[in-house]
């Protein structure tokens, strides 16, 4: 954690930390607002506090299995049902709790961040830094890496990030031809391989 948090000699903490404190600031504004709302509704219920509309609501969504207004109003872009909506929720805050106290990961789950772009972004600037390069000269080359999953990749790369949790829709990357090509009949989203996206 302490490497995370490092500042340089201009007192900077690294790009991809910012990033960090950036997501980790909206999933938290998420989990307090998750947690008020459902403590609010429990007292409504009992007749405690009055059911506003916003908690009726509420109250109607999840008995439907869909995302609570008031929730998804400061949550991630999802159209997902409540069920597998929780479940994702999960996964992405045991990614940005593993990534806090175990420092960068050797590949990130850049789809379960809430602000992909400004992580990129970070990529960009940390290269930038490193290199003593304008970030406004700077752009991505990728490489589709053999590796399917993050649990495969051992170490981080020199320059740029891995990246995994990638879908393609509406065509297929073809392993073993290493090209994009088209789709299986019937089967509209594919998983990518980890991805290398190197500045």
């Amino acid at each position: 954690m302490k490497e995370l948090f490092h500042q340089n000699e201009k007192g900077l903490i690294p790009s991809l930390s910012t990033v960090l404190l950036q997501e980790m600031e909206k999933f938290n504004r998420l989990l307090v607002r998750m947690n008020k709302s459902l403590n609010d509704i429990e007292l409504a219920i009992k007749g405690f506090i009055v059911m506003s509309a916003t908690l009726d609501s509420m109250y109607l969504k999840l008995q439907n299995n869909q995302v609570p207004d008031n929730w998804s109003e400061v949550a991630y872009p999802s159209l997902k049902p409540l069920s597998s909506w929780f479940m994702d929720l999960i996964e992405r805050i045991a990614f940005m709790d593993d990534w806090l106290k175990n420092g960068n990961p050797c590949s990130y789950w850049m789809p379960g961040m809430f602000y992909p772009q400004g992580f990129l972004t970070g990529v960009l600037q940390t290269h930038a830094r490193q290199y003593k390069i304008a970030i406004d000269k700077l752009s991505f080359a990728f490489e589709i890496l053999p590796a399917e999953r993050a649990d495969e990749i051992d170490e981080k790369p020199d320059d740029g990030v891995f990246i995994h949790g990638m879908f393609i829709d509406g065509a297929r990357f073809d392993r073993d031809n290493q090209i994009i090509t088209d789709q299986h009949p019937a089967k509209m989203v594919e998983t990518m391989p980890v991805i290398h996206f190197k500045p």
